[in-house]
């Protein structure tokens, strides 16, 4: 297996006052390939923007002082355009309805599913890329909308999920994509990761030396030349 140097993450700012629920967090997107950073409460998330901006931010609706709704207002008032995703125990319609009021860009109801969490980060970091039927990567295109690609010249033969796959690579070239987010986009959430693995087998050898997919041992794959 090929192992790669450093690779751009996606940045995510979680802020909550809970320090189990922070620890967890924490722990499980750094283990899905997120750059995190956590924080205690409003205030601290605030600081966090203005240290370095996220990719996307994930704030808990019920924190002391600087409550989740208002550090969303304060941003958005201030231009940070970041998605947001909000936390709450609550689950009335006029609690949502005042989220996403306040500008968050969705909302996640505890208890909730880890791997939900997951894939609507993912989702909400692909909102605001601009949308392009053709991507390129070194010497390889993939003419999205047809379902084509060529490297150097050479047409590449490829199915339907081995198009979406390097779709999916194309998209983030130089970021981890754990196998976990394959299955989730790709596969519905139906399937075993070593049918990512053998997806990414038969799609480096189509596509030729010099590789382009990098494997991270215990992490996920990579478009990196």
């Amino acid at each position: 297996m090929d192992d790669a140097g450093p690779e751009l993450r996606e940045r995510v700012l979680v802020a909550d006052d809970d320090p189990p629920l922070r620890r967890m967090l924490h722990r499980s997107l750094s283990a899905e390939g997120f750059e995190v950073t956590v924080a205690p409460d409003g205030a601290g998330a605030l600081l966090a923007v203005e240290r370095a901006a996220p990719d996307v931010i994930v704030l808990d609706v019920a924190m002391p002082a600087i409550d989740g709704l208002s550090v969303c207002r304060r941003l958005r008032d201030r231009g940070v355009s970041t998605p947001i995703l909000m936390l709450t125990a609550r689950d009335a319609v006029a609690d949502r309805v005042a989220g996403l009021g306040a500008g968050a860009d969705d909302y996640l109801v505890k208890p909730f599913a880890i791997q939900e969490l997951i894939a609507r980060l993912h989702a909400l970091t692909r909102r605001g890329k601009p949308s392009e039927d053709r991507l390129a990567y070194a010497d390889l295109t993939l003419e999205v909308d047809a379902r084509t690609a060529t490297r150097a010249g050479r047409p590449i033969e490829l199915t339907g999920r081995e198009t979406a796959l390097l779709e999916l690579l194309l998209r983030d070239p130089g970021r981890t994509i754990t196998r976990n987010r394959a299955i989730d986009e790709i596969w519905g959430g139906a399937a075993e990761a070593n049918v990512v693995d053998r997806y990414v087998t038969r799609l480096r050898r189509k596509l030729g030396e010099p590789p382009l997919i990098r494997t991270l041992r215990g992490s996920g794959f990579m478009l990196r030349a």
